[in-house]
């Protein structure tokens, strides 16, 4: 797993039953100080910070990718990772990354956190959700696994609507990786 956040949706993750099909080997972050570290740690799984600063994409993503060949992943989970992966990084775990993006794709690809949620707003939409799909080289295009929906209230805010879309990463991306391993 990749994260550079709070790890929120970690615990749902953790507590999911996948029928013995997975195994959780280890955490890598960008960020040493963010809440997914200690929420892995907790679960007895490893937990790696590589640090970006002063790293070219390319080079953060050649260490990562030895990390994750040293604890023989075979599934990368990007879990609140704030970094787009290098054509590289996605051409050694080929249709194996997966992703949880806050919006119904391909509306609002790209965009991170509360600025999707803030452009979900300024363009009116009456319903938003969340998407989980297979990283491609193309920034939130590759295969969609699973999507589910919310409302848009008029009195929205940028923050209510993260938290009413996290609730459904929450149910949606255990979802996906019980699917992709089925």
């Amino acid at each position: 797993m990749l994260a550079s956040t709070n790890g929120t949706i970690l615990p749902d993750i953790f507590s999911a039953d996948y029928q013995g099909k997975a195994e959780f080997c280890v955490l890598l972050t960008n960020k040493n100080g963010c809440g997914a570290r200690k929420k892995a740690e907790k679960k007895g799984i490893p937990s790696v910070f590589l640090s970006a600063k002063g790293k070219t994409r390319e080079e953060w993503d050649a260490e990562a990718i030895h990390i994750l060949q040293e604890y023989k992943a075979d599934l990368v989970i990007l879990v609140g990772f704030m970094r787009i992966l290098s054509p590289i990084f996605v051409s050694v775990f080929p249709e194996c990354i997966l992703n949880i993006h806050p919006s119904l794709l391909p509306k609002f690809a790209g965009g991170m956190d509360t600025d999707v949620h803030a452009e979900v707003l300024r363009s009116k939409e009456t319903e938003t959700g969340a998407t989980v799909h297979i990283v491609t080289e193309e920034l939130d295009a590759g295969p969609i696994i699973l999507q589910k929906s919310t409302p848009v209230f008029p009195d929205d805010t940028p923050e209510t609507l993260k938290n009413r879309v996290q609730s459904l990463e929450k149910e949606i991306l255990p979802e996906a990786i019980r699917r992709f391993l089925m």
